[in-house]
């Protein structure tokens, strides 16, 4: 089978909680990460996006700006943690007076 000429991937960014700019692209084959960015015009929609600081990925895992892309790959901008996950579990605690479920010892 030959290699295809052209790879169909999705560029995603969520500027903020509850919102996703995604976009899909029709790129050539051996296509990076940042080429696909730079592609689907997010960062002309979003200019607080500072690219060269954001994180990177493709299908959640952090990946170099180099990396090749393959056929349906989800490409990902991710954005800074606003507030530690353990620190939002105990705001929230604090807040509604409900604790986790813990296992029970063995």
């Amino acid at each position: 089978m030959a290699p295809a000429e052209r790879l169909h991937v999705s560029v995603a960014y969520s500027p903020r909680v509850g919102e996703v700019d995604e976009v899909e692209l029709d790129l050539p084959a051996g296509a990076t990460l940042i080429e696909a960015i730079r592609a689907s015009g997010l960062i002309e929609r979003h200019p607080e996006l500072d690219i060269a600081a954001a994180r990177i990925g493709v299908w959640g895992r952090v990946q170099p700006a180099s990396q090749p892309l393959r056929e349906r790959d989800r490409v990902e901008i991710y954005r800074a943690l606003q507030v530690d996950p353990k620190e939002a579990r105990r705001l929230r605690y604090r807040r509604d007076g409900i604790s986790p479920k813990r296992r029970s010892p063995r």
